[in-house]
């Protein structure tokens, strides 16, 4: 892969310079607790409020400052981009990116403009105004049509917009690689274009998993539902050496082996699925032996552990039990009894449970732990399975890398084209 990066940018002076930053801030609001959820500081700052929304985790901000700091420091005018949450195609206030610019500011120590549009006469004002070494945050990508438009011509149109706000361009959003929109795929071909830190360190992260990795190479999957993951399992099948499958998927291969599974969420057409997957795996996949199972879908419901093989049939799973975490961790950290060796290399994509509710966290959380205390180069595919880490507190050092793309690692992982990585590839 041939990609130009940030400090090939640099090199060249990007002083007095536009430069348009594709950035993935598309981060959780919480309108109720009033609190920005800090899981990297002992003292969280409180701020980036915008109408009494808060940002409830701001990982997704600090993973872009990298760029966006030696950028200003480098004396560019910087003017980031980004959308958040699935609007569709027109301003929506409760999408409204108004509070992140608060958040970025505060993390970049220096004011961040904010435009009320995307590329009309706000945004226009905005980046017109920008001195070197400031930022600018324009509105909501998606916002405009454009911006998700299957429509080749009415995307170009939009991307054409856009482009006239920067003299050169970085993409360091990687959660939106996997993307074929504008402000991904189309703006990189109208402007000299490169790959931001963010994005570089991903893709040479991921590159280790699909190449020559350490071995043994263990996989953990969880997460709702097995269509969302079959084609990843199919592509790592082959190459991992243990593939532990946990969350609610794990309830569609349990039924695959005849077992009854209660209310837990079932994918009945994809049972002969697992199946196939469960002959074809030569004892590669490990599943649930116990999980913890519920009256109802909810926090305070009332629950116990049972085996694998014996979920009551009025009782929903919602985590892994007790046993299997023990026997998860064994896979991971190795254990002597068993004579199983330490995982050199590690990739989790997906929670083990409804890690949200406390009740049934412990799954994730000793599974995350796990990894966490393994020798292993462990990485965390982003999504659930990142907010768990932050959720849980648990220590974001004590993992190799923690992806900012849940859906942009799996489809690398799965062998597919990203539009975004082949746009800064032309």
């Amino acid at each position: 892969m041939s990609i130009r990066t940030l400090d090939d940018l640099l090199a060249e002076g990007v002083s007095g310079r536009r430069v348009l930053v594709r950035a993935d801030l598309n981060v959780p609001l919480d309108k109720q607790t009033g609190a920005i959820t800090d899981h990297n500081s002992a003292s969280a700052p409180q701020g980036g409020a915008a109408d009494g929304v808060r940002i409830a985790d701001d990982g997704r901000i600090r993973a872009v400052l990298p760029t966006l700091g030696a950028l200003t420091e480098a004396g560019a005018k910087v003017v980031v981009c980004s959308h958040l949450g699935r609007p569709k195609g027109s301003p929506d206030p409760q999408f409204s990116l108004s509070p992140v610019a608060g958040r970025l500011g505060e993390l970049l120590g220096a004011p961040v403009h904010f435009a009320t549009d995307t590329v009309g006469e706000s945004a226009q004002a905005t980046v017109a105004a920008l001195a070197d070494g400031e930022v600018a945050l324009l509105e909501n990508l998606r916002f405009n049509k454009g911006e998700t438009s299957k429509d080749d011509a009415e995307r170009g149109a939009f991307a054409d917009q856009l482009a006239a706000f920067g003299d050169a361009y970085v993409d360091d959003a990687f959660g939106a690689v996997h993307r074929k929109h504008a402000s991904v795929y189309d703006v990189p071909a109208r402007l000299p274009h490169v790959a931001g830190r963010l994005v570089l360190r991903e893709v040479e992260v991921l590159s280790t998993l699909t190449g020559n990795p350490e071995r043994p190479y263990v996989v953990v999957l969880g997460g709702s539902k097995v269509s969302d993951k079959l084609a990843v399992i199919e592509a790592l099948l082959p190459t991992v050496d243990r593939l532990l499958i946990g969350g609610g998927m794990c309830f569609t291969f349990l039924k695959a082996q005849g077992h009854e599974v209660g209310t837990s969420l079932l994918e009945k057409e994809m049972v002969e699925t697992c199946r196939n997957l469960l002959e074809r795996s030569e004892g590669k996949i490990m599943l649930p032996v116990d999980v913890v199972a519920a009256d109802a879908f909810a926090p305070d419901a009332a629950h116990d552990v049972v085996p694998a093989d014996g979920i009551p049939s009025h009782r929903v799973g919602l985590d892994i039990g007790p046993e299997t975490v023990a026997g998860f961790a064994a896979a991971l950290r190795g254990s002597s009894a068993s004579g199983t060796p330490n995982a050199r290399t590690i990739f989790w994509n997906g929670p083990m449970g409804v890690f949200e509710m406390a009740a049934f966290a412990n799954g994730t959380r000793g599974v995350a732990e796990a990894i966490a205390e393994s020798d292993a180069f462990s990485v965390v595919g982003g999504g659930d399975s990142a907010a768990a880490v932050r959720a849980l507190g648990l220590d974001e050092k004590s993992f190799g890398h923690i992806s900012t793309g849940g859906g942009a690692s799996l489809e690398y992982l799965e062998g597919k084209t990203l539009p975004g990585i082949a746009a800064l590839e032309n």
